[in-house]
């Protein structure tokens, strides 16, 4: 089964919200997308075109190649249709494969048992085989199974991914309550910024924002951090197909001179994780931190600035009452400190949005995590325009 240079469905997966950003990205790495929907978006290639997907996109999780769909009514049959894979010509006698899941099946009870019928059905197939069996564990560290079975239609993968693509691999220390990279990286795709004006980010806690800012606008991809991928571990895998395509990262670097990103908090901590964190990234000269109340944050004077907020949603008991003066000074600041930036705050509470006191141009929706959550643009305008703007309350 040569699945490096053989055509089939590829799926790609992320958080919910964020397949808007992920077609964008297909797209612009000379793809074709084939569907589109809330949690991924489907395409066509091999698995010689997922190790490009996998070392360039930014808001994915999973890239899957499919083997084989088909009619599944219990675990039996499951088995049944698993063991007629030629599974032997996928993953060596001698080494190590792990099974993750999606069932929504009234056979099943628990994934772990779906997860144990494919191992079954693939050992089985392999002894008979090769008179060998590889080793399994729950670890994504080598060849990475993935079936997906709802109702009675089922369809089982390759996920040449392995660990999540989503965490970008240079969140050594998270600080308090980060921003998943793939969700930060989606939300700033997702803005007004041309990518070489003024990023600021005020409570910049852990940094993610300001480094995805750093990150996307120097063209600088996830792959440049990561060195195990689940398609290294595949029968018919050639270390040049991967040689090649980190090669090309390097490359595509570009250098802006006039880069200007800034993240304030005013917790020395939290930016002291800042630094270390964008250092691992390898993007701390391109940002400058500082420690301060947000209201002292820099704001350089420059056509096309944006100013992005993630403050807290106040999930706690009575940190509302503490919020509700926060947003309302967030607001204060963006209507008299920021004038002619667009302005964005990303939040899960929409009732502490309306204490910012001015008119969203744009709500975006996202999720993080469970909390439904929104990006709110402000045109920040300067002028008589501002005048007429930025007066406008929420009711």
């Amino acid at each position: 089964m040569q699945v490096f240079t053989t055509n089939r469905k590829i799926i790609i997966t992320c958080h919910k919200w964020l397949a808007n950003a992920l077609q964008k990205e297909v797209i612009a790495l000379g793809f074709t997308v084939d569907r589109v929907f809330q949690t991924g978006v489907e395409l066509t290639g091999t698995v010689e075109d997922c190790i490009r997907l996998n070392l360039n996109l930014r808001c994915a999780s999973q890239v899957m190649y499919s083997l084989k769909a088909f009619i599944c009514n219990d675990p039996d049959e499951l088995y049944k249709q698993l063991v007629t894979i030629h599974w032997e010509e996928l993953i060596a006698p001698t080494g190590y494969f792990s099974v993750t899941s999606n069932v929504f099946h009234p056979t099943i009870q628990t994934n772990l048992f779906a997860n144990l019928r494919v191992k079954d059905a693939v050992v089985d197939r392999m002894r008979e085989a090769t008179e060998q069996r590889p080793s399994t564990g729950s670890e994504l560290s080598g060849a990475v199974v993935y079936l997906f079975w709802k109702h009675e239609e089922a369809e089982v993968f390759l996920d040449t991914s392995g660990e999540t693509l989503a965490k970008h691999g240079y969140r050594k220390l998270p600080g308090k309550a980060p921003m998943l990279e793939a969700l930060a990286a989606a939300t700033i795709l997702s803005t007004k910024w041309n990518k070489t004006a003024p990023f600021i980010n005020p409570m910049c806690g852990s940094g993610t924002l300001a480094i995805e800012a750093a990150l996307i606008a120097t063209n600088r991809v996830p792959g440049l951090l990561r060195n195990n991928y689940s398609f290294m571990h595949l029968l018919g895998y050639e270390s040049a197909m991967y040689t090649k395509q980190r090669a090309l990262l390097n490359e595509q670097i570009i250098d802006i001179p006039a880069l200007k990103i800034i993240a304030s908090d005013l917790s020395d901590k939290a930016i002291e994780i800042a630094k270390i964190n964008a250092s691992v990234a390898g993007v701390e000269h391109l940002i400058d931190f500082e420690v301060c109340d947000f209201e002292s944050t820099s704001i350089p004077t420059a056509e096309g600035a944006v100013i992005m907020f993630n403050p807290e949603y106040g999930e706690r008991l009575g940190d509302e009452i503490e919020l509700n003066a926060t947003y309302a000074r967030m607001g204060d600041f963006l209507k008299n400190k920021c004038r002619g930036y667009t302005g964005y705050v990303f939040t899960g509470n929409l009732d502490l949005a309306k204490k910012i006191r001015l008119k969203p141009s744009r709500r975006i929706e996202f999720y993080n995590a469970t909390i439904d959550c929104r990006l709110l643009e402000y045109e920040l305008y300067a002028g008589t325009k501002r005048v007429d703007k930025l007066n406008e309350i929420i009711e």
